[in-house]
């Protein structure tokens, strides 16, 4: 039976993906026009991250420029890992699991912003210490609304951390193992039975994902009140965005290209059109990002208010109320 269907599909569409050349060869005049406009946008974003960088790097105090010079090079990493997939369709296993590896860092980086605009961890601690966190936060525990609220603390701080910064390393550690089986013929996405390494690897891939993202939403949630002035809102959504784009997205694609709904189109299979699509989808999107990260963070902002004049503010308004 298997012989006999194997028998009915073009043997274009069971062959792995093509060389560079072989894509140079199938591409016709829009082809072309299509690999030189994403190849250039993902050329500017990369140009634009640079310039970026050092315009960071002079105008910003240490240590809050290399956290932002990390979140930053989110969109234009993945943009450029993406158009190396894109003209060398072999390689795409590599430069996913670059991107992804990377913006596990940003995940972590993301946390450590939050905390060094109100000025470091001390400071951090000193304005929130016994103060009550609601933790009922996406994407774990959104609908346990019956969650207490636990106090911040020097301990908790640190758990948050590290939970955010355990998806950092295993993912890293977890990418360089599938690529040494993938080399043994051991990993293979598109095997899904019980026994392939896949099918084990990448679900505790994306239980680490959401373990890292909680601690993030936790302080955010608890925090974003204090940092309407720097803009931490739409900081946050670019965040957020990136990682469903990259993450959630790809994933949809890869899936319905397993599942045969997108066809081949030789000389790519199912699987490599797929991920071929999810590549140049990619480089559009991330370089949109590009431009609209690189205006949130180029502004200067005021310093963040102390906790006193907060309260004193709030006291204002209440006064005002009560007149």
């Amino acid at each position: 039976m298997e012989e006999t269907l194997n028998s009915t599909i073009d043997p274009a569409c069971l062959q792995e993906p093509p060389q560079a050349i072989d894509v140079i060869k199938q591409l016709d005049t829009f082809g072309f026009c299509l690999y030189g406009i994403l190849t250039l946008m993902s050329c500017i974003s990369l140009l634009l991250y640079l310039e970026q960088c050092i315009y960071i790097y002079k105008k910003l105090p240490y240590p809050k420029k290399t956290t932002i010079i990390w979140i930053n090079g989110a969109a234009p990493v993945i943009a450029t890992m993406a158009c190396f997939g894109m003209w060398i369709p072999r390689a795409v296993m590599f430069t996913d699991m670059t991107s992804n590896c990377y913006f596990a860092v940003v995940v972590y980086k993301v946390l450590v912003l939050m905390i060094e605009e109100y000025g470091g961890t001390d400071v951090f601690l000193k304005r929130f210490s016994g103060k009550t966190f609601r933790i009922n936060t996406g994407p774990c525990c959104c609908c346990c609304l019956c969650l207490p609220r636990v106090p911040m603390s020097r301990r908790m701080l640190f758990l948050l951390k590290m939970a955010a910064l355990q998806y950092a390393i295993l993912k890293t550690v977890l990418s360089v193992l599938s690529i040494i089986l993938w080399t043994n013929g051991n990993f293979d996405l598109s095997d899904l039975e019980i026994t392939g390494t896949a099918i084990w690897i990448n679900p505790f891939i994306g239980v680490l994902t959401i373990t890292s993202l909680w601690p993030v939403a936790i302080i955010f949630m608890n925090t974003n009140s204090h940092l309407h002035k720097l803009n931490i809102i739409p900081k946050y959504a670019m965040y957020q965005l990136i990682l469903v784009l990259s993450q959630l997205q790809t994933s949809i694609i890869n899936i319905l290209a397993l599942n045969g709904t997108i066809p081949c189109s030789p000389p790519f299979s199912s699987q490599a059109w797929g991920s071929m699509l999810s590549q140049q989808i990619m480089i559009v999107e991330m370089f949109i990002i590009t431009l609209v990260t690189r205006c949130l963070y180029r502004r200067t902002y005021d310093t963040l208010p102390t906790e006193v004049h907060d309260n004193n503010q709030k006291l204002d308004t209440l006064v005002e109320h009560d007149v």
